[in-house]
């Protein structure tokens, strides 16, 4: 299983976006196989957040066609949304103590790392490099990965492949 986070959903929604057409594909995939795949509610409502900014957007989306989006999401056969269990805040301050350096904006991709370590999921499809901080997770790009076949699960060994930081991309 791997969890799919904003940026992934908001390049498939976004037709300017260079990594549109590979992120919609993906979409468009998972949404139809019984694959199991996840996501978050606050990742929900970031992708609401950034397709209908339009300071993030150059054409934003209504909020109902975005919201028409996530209820496509939520009706295919694989997907799971994540929900916080009681070990919910013995995971958070295991995971502030492994890393005591996350603060500020870092605060939501420690929310999703926290309800994946929970759930006992690994990898994270995402542009996002920061999600490189936190060792219990392996980062998939959609984009730079060769194995686009994400719903796969792939040897341990893939997590050695990373080498070195990518640039945060904006969307």
């Amino acid at each position: 299983m791997f969890l799919v986070d904003a940026n992934v959903l908001v390049y498939a929604a976004n037709h300017r976006a260079p990594e549109h057409a590979t992120c919609r594909e993906l979409l468009r995939r998972w949404r139809t196989e019984s694959r199991p795949w996840c996501t978050t509610w606050g990742i929900l409502y970031e992708f609401l957040r950034v397709a209908t900014h339009p300071r993030v957007m150059q054409r934003p989306w209504t909020m109902n066609d975005a919201v028409g989006l996530v209820r496509g999401m939520l009706a295919s056969p694989g997907l799971a949304v994540l929900e916080h269990t009681a070990r919910h805040e013995a995971l958070l301050s295991e995971t502030l103590a492994e890393l005591p350096e996350v603060r500020g904006s870092q605060a939501h991709d420690l929310h999703t790392a926290v309800l994946m370590r929970e759930h006992g999921i690994r990898r994270i499809v995402t542009r996002d490099t920061g999600f490189q901080r936190f060792p219990f997770l392996e980062v998939v790009d959609p984009i730079t990965d060769t194995d686009h076949d994400v719903v796969r699960e792939r040897p341990s060994a893939a997590a050695a492949k990373r080498t070195g930081r990518r640039k945060a991309v904006r969307y």
